[in-house]
């Protein structure tokens, strides 16, 4: 029977993955209070939890489960697991370090839970759990104390500690996937990699890994300041499942480098935008419809492996997707020259 990571690349090669879309755009939809974040368990919790969407997988698990469902009814082959801001340092915003290991464990057992019933009702598509690993609120590059350049509040040890345990979490949980997502600093993209492969080392099994950078405006760059290619050259040695770009953008904006990516990247590519830019208010206007013809396009043209959405989207968007992108063959992997493939903020290509 093959691995987790053979049976991938092997659906990778006959098809384009779906992968789900926003899980916080769909709690919304429940305009939950304070109350409601708490449950019973933390009634008398000392600090506001309202917005720590990833307590809800213990306060609020039908809730979190019927949120897959709709995603895994809707088409998606992968489904995220509730844990974005699950990793310790996340979670100090909330005096809830401590839960760290619990709602990684309890999101994945969730979501393994639900995708393991639509695997049983259809076993020609496996459904599989991609356990999130968030970018955390600190950054290991940029100073968040613009008169102390130097000053860092995050140091790579104690990210790739806080990664290690989420990783550990996730896999006892049931995750068939690590997903190391919305990446704006790279620094914190490798603390994760190192993390994961410790995490690995230490179960003594491994899982195929998606890495999903973040190009934060129109200049085309992440936070830390890199280029499309130079990010993926920064992190192409970790040999992931899939290279990929998520959030921040609309599929309009992302396309340019959408395509960039397809055409450096050796292996898989993904990619899951945000419905549109915010209006004012602070919502996502881009309709289902309007969405997957971009998507579309970037299947035709040979961009993509796998594709989802971020922010704004919702289970309408990912059927769009899932139904447009049926009768297109995925991104072929492409031979490029050897080449010493170095980055800094640009990429530096060595023949």
């Amino acid at each position: 029977m093959p691995n987790k990571h053979q049976a991938l690349s092997a659906a990778l090669k006959q098809r384009i993955l779906i992968l789900d879309g926003a899980m916080g755009t769909m709690i919304q939809k429940h305009k939950f209070e304070e109350n409601d974040y708490r449950g019973a368990r933390f009634a008398d919790w000392h600090v506001l939890v309202k917005g720590n969407n990833d307590l809800l997988s213990l306060t609020q698990p039908e809730v979190i489960a019927q949120i897959h469902r709709e995603y895994l009814e809707a088409g998606a082959d992968i489904i995220e697991t509730n844990t974005f801001n699950s990793t310790t340092i996340s979670m100090e915003d909330y005096d809830m370090a401590s839960l760290s290991r619990e709602i990684n464990l309890e999101s994945a057992r969730l979501a393994r839970k639900v995708a393991d019933e639509f695997t049983a009702k259809d076993p020609s598509k496996p459904r599989y759990v991609a356990g999130v690993l968030g970018p955390t609120s600190k950054t290991c590059s940029i100073s968040p104390d613009v008169n102390d350049p130097g000053y860092r509040n995050i140091t790579f040890d104690q990210l790739v500690e806080a990664y290690v345990e989420s990783t550990l979490a996730l896999m006892e949980g049931g995750a068939d996937i690590i997903l190391i997502e919305t990446i704006f600093d790279t620094l914190n993209a490798k603390a994760a990699s190192f993390a994961v492969e410790e995490a690995f080392e230490q179960a003594g099994t491994s899982l195929p890994v998606m890495i999903s950078g973040t190009i934060t405006d129109a200049s085309g760059r992440t936070l830390s300041g890199q280029t499309t290619e130079a990010f993926y050259n920064s992190i192409r040695h970790i040999k992931p499942l899939s290279i990929g770009l998520n959030c921040a953008l609309g599929p309009d904006l992302l396309r340019q480098y959408v395509e960039e990516l397809s055409g450096v990247c050796e292996t898989f590519t993904s990619v899951h935008p945000n419905a549109g830019l915010p209006n004012e208010f602070g919502e996502y206007d881009l309709e289902a419809e309007e969405m997957a013809q971009e998507i579309i396009d970037w299947g035709k043209e040979g961009f993509i492996n796998i594709v989802g959405g971020c922010c704004g989207t919702t289970p309408e968007h990912i059927k769009a997707f899932a139904d447009g992108l049926k009768n297109v063959a995925p991104r072929q992997l492409p031979q490029l020259p050897v080449r010493m493939r170095l980055s800094g903020l640009e990429a530096c290509n060595l023949n």
